[in-house]
């Protein structure tokens, strides 16, 4: 992974942690969300504007009502029934 960064954080006793410079910088948050994976956990940046940072990774209009049809019939063709 590009710019994979692997560091150690300590826990207060009040259960908070301190994240890296240089992923403060990268990430420019105020809010992480913490993932518990059960044997381990994943921190990820929430942007300040969610909305905002899904412009151009999901920009134009996306299909039309028909494509979008046909490709729901399309995904939904019937199973061979287990004998």
């Amino acid at each position: 992974m590009t710019g994979e960064l692997s560091t150690e954080a300590r826990v207060t006793s009040s259960g908070q942690i301190s994240l890296p410079a240089p992923l403060r910088r990268r990430w420019q948050v105020d809010v992480v969300l913490v993932v518990d994976r059960g044997e381990y956990a994943v921190v990820r940046p929430v942007p300040s504007d969610p909305i905002a940072a899904l412009r151009g990774a999901h920009a134009g209009d996306g299909p039309s009502t028909d494509e979008a049809r046909a490709a729901e019939r399309a995904a939904d063709v019937p199973r061979p029934r287990r004998s």
